[in-house]
């Protein structure tokens, strides 16, 4: 039986049909893959399969007692009125656990007293503990940390409550998004809803989740544009359409290769079907000619019935496609056809030929046409820093290898996020040996900073095209065909109406697109007139910020094709790894308050990155201390009667360091001791759980008054 099923969904607002006719199917072990052009209605499919929405027409169904998690894009308006900090609001997930363990703890008090009603004391206590282990109350502490830093909230502040101190509400909302899939994790529903989980991911919380995702036990239905994700996740791919999904085995690489085998079926099958149908309609008009020429006294029985059928497949395949026709049971197909405005009327002879004739074949959808070709060529040196410090006065970000960028490299800048990626781009484009066209062209001069330190030396011929992330090159308050004319203008590039409406065309804006203000434009339209406006450039020296961010899979499959055929040097900085995977040729990665280079290729570099986090010590094998946390301290607060005594802050550090040692080794010999107590109970031995659970309490006592001296030296 399916986990999740959904028949012939529709949705629509007001007058605007976002989608219809959707049937899908989640089984249990489904991990799935949705993609899809932009504005096919993929967020409000996940939307209406997570409850949030209730369709304008169809059924969903969902497997009785299974949960259904969601996360969506953006969760801005996530934990409104809630005052738990991050911690607590993970701890919120495991409450029934916290009532569970509280009653152990008395039953823990109790069974030190030989007295009578010890059998009934000990079975509740086996079948809390039971419970309790069952739901992972021996490690959900554990659980939370992993969850948290493994998603970038960075360590705890404190060892005593191993919490994150941060009120939820006060979170950014890329931080609301990254809290709300920490606790979707570790509530672990039966079907998992994820809505572009990586946009507000770096790279090491990226390969975490996959990691996390891969030993998930229940469904998983997850939209991206990170390819490489979805290679390493899913197991089968839905690609969505206003009227269709398709469905692929496989992950996103196995997709491209039955996507092109698929297509070509598709148009064989409908060369196929749309010669049936031509016959068809010339023995129709054959039948009726004879009639009407009084040629045969047969009633035209037969012709009516074959011309019904006929102008139900033509209006089936324009519809729905020819594999909808070939593939479905007829009373689905009127099913369809029902909700979209019933079974056709019959046509006439001359429509059945004309309508038949007109049926075209399958068509890829439309894609951007970008071109991106040198006016000339650059000198061999393009970039060359030396020395070469970047942040702001007062507060520097990173020191620089000394770095060499030649004619047609391709280097990738990578690092956590606010690691100062896009800060070392506007340093590096603030050299002064660059000519004067950069400025016009590249990045603008209220835009670049100055080195803290070191110089930056730039090659010589060089015309710079940048993309900035925040698209902050394009004025908000023009229209899209203002802004394309501004920049032509910039090229000494004149473009007349219709040399800018074919231009814009290759780049999917049409007729009234040319209109909308450039503050209205969706993110991934923001990214297209970007991109319009870099091929109008003719730069040999192209400096890329997260160029993938918004655009769907098929435009980043084209961005790539481009960039892999350009003719000049090419700085990337970005998350997609697929995208760094096809061009890289050398990393840059910035990493503890340092940029390194790795020369090759992106692969090779994640294998060697492997090699160094396994070779560094292990947490256990440390000497655990309180982690750092983010912002700096506060001084300590010294005593009166050891006030500048250096022996006695010897003494307190030593002491503090002894009470971390106890903290760990108990907290290491916790989970131990209670499963020995699980084991007794077990075998029903009574004597060995009293005296197990004597010493468990007498641990936990201990663990108490060590954590609490700790906090009073620490504090």
């Amino acid at each position: 039986m399916s986990l999740l099923a959904a028949n012939n969904l529709a949705q629509s607002y007001s007058f605007v049909d976002v989608f219809s006719s959707i049937s899908v199917t989640v089984t249990h072990d489904a991990k799935i893959g949705l993609i899809g052009s932009n504005g096919v209605g993929k967020t409000t499919l996940l939307r209406i399969l997570s409850g949030m929405e209730t369709p304008s027409r169809g059924a969903l169904h969902v497997a009785r007692d299974k949960k259904v998690g969601y996360l969506p894009q953006e969760a801005v308006d996530a934990f409104a009125g809630d005052d738990n900090t991050v911690f607590g609001e993970m701890l919120t997930v495991f409450e029934p656990l916290h009532a569970i363990e509280a009653r152990m703890r008395e039953l823990e008090h109790l069974m030190t007293d030989a007295g009578a009603g010890l059998d009934s004391v000990m079975k509740e206590y086996g079948d809390l503990q039971h419970r309790f282990e069952h739901g992972g109350g021996y490690d959900y502490d554990t659980r939370i940390k992993q969850t948290l830093e493994g998603l970038g909230f960075g360590p705890p502040a404190d060892i005593r409550k191993r919490s994150w101190d941060t009120p939820v509400m006060q979170l950014s909302g890329g931080q609301k998004t990254r809290a709300l899939l920490a606790k979707l994790l570790l509530q672990h529903p039966d079907l998992l809803i994820l809505d572009e989980p990586t946009n507000h991911l770096d790279v090491e919380a990226i390969e975490w989740l996959e990691e996390t995702l891969n030993d998930w036990t229940g469904a998983l239905i997850v939209c991206s544009h990170d390819r490489l994700f979805l290679d390493r996740v899913v197991n089968r791919i839905w690609e969505m359409s206003r009227t269709n999904v398709d469905v692929y085995r496989g992950n996103y690489t196995a997709y491209l290769t039955q996507r092109e085998e698929r297509f070509e079926r598709r148009v064989a099958l409908f060369n196929a079907e749309k010669a049936r149908l031509e016959n068809d309609a010339r023995l129709i008009k054959r039948d009726f000619d004879k009639i009407k020429a009084g040629f045969t006294d047969e009633k035209p029985t037969w012709a009516i019935g074959k011309l019904r059928r006929l102008t139900s497949d033509v209006v089936v395949i324009e519809k729905y496609g020819v594999e909808v026709l070939v593939n479905e049971q007829w009373s689905d197909i009127a099913a369809r056809l029902n909700n979209d405005g019933g079974v056709p009327t019959p046509f006439s002879v001359e429509d059945a030929i004309k309508r038949t004739a007109r049926l075209t074949p399958p068509q890829r959808a439309p894609r951007l046409n970008l071109k991106l070709e040198p006016r000339k060529r650059s000198g061999e040196i393009v970039l060359r820093t030396k020395g070469l410090r970047v942040g702001y006065p007062g507060k520097p970000l990173f020191d620089c290898e000394d770095l060499e960028l030649r004619w047609r490299e391709r280097a990738a800048l990578i690092g956590p996020n606010g690691s100062g990626k896009t800060t070392f781009l506007k340093t590096a484009l603030a050299g002064n040996t660059l000519h004067d066209e950069r400025i016009e062209i590249g990045l603008h001069p209220e835009m670049q900073l100055k080195p803290l330190a070191g110089i930056v030396e730039a090659g010589s011929s060089l015309r710079v095209g940048y993309f900035a992330q925040a698209h902050e090159e394009l004025h908000a308050d023009n229209t899209i065909q203002d802004e394309l004319l501004r920049h032509a203008d910039v090229q000494g590039r004149r473009m007349n109406e219709g040399d800018l409406r074919f231009y814009m065309a290759q780049f999917l804006f049409t007729d009234d697109d040319l209109f909308k203000p450039v503050s209205g434009l969706s993110g991934g339209e923001r990214a297209r007139l970007a991109l319009a406006i870099l091929g109008l450039q003719g730069a040999n020296f192209l400096v890329l910020d997260e160029p993938t961010n918004h655009l769907d899979i098929a435009t980043q499959e084209v961005l790539e094709q481009v960039l892999s055929q350009f003719e000049g040097t090419i700085l990337l900085v970005s998350h997609d790894r697929y995208l760094i995977s096809k061009l890289a040729q050398q990393i840059w990665s910035i990493d503890d308050d340092r940029l390194r280079v790795f020369r090759g290729p992106y692969a090779e570099y994640a294998q060697w990155r492997k090699r160094a986090d396994n070779a560094r010590p292990k947490p256990d094998a440390v000497k655990p201390k309180p982690a750092a946390v983010e912002t700096p301290p506060a001084p300590v607060k010294k005593k009166a009667d050891d006030s500048g005594s250096k022996n006695a802050q010897t003494k307190r550090q030593q002491r503090v360091a002894e009470l971390e040692a106890r903290i760990a080794r108990i907290e290491r010999d916790l989970p131990g001791a209670a499963n020995e107590i699980q084991a007794a109970g077990a075998r029903n031995d009574e004597r060995k759980v009293r005296e197990l659970s004597g010493a468990y309490a007498k641990m936990q006592a201990e663990l108490e008054r060590a954590l609490t001296e700790w906090e009073s030296l620490s504090g």
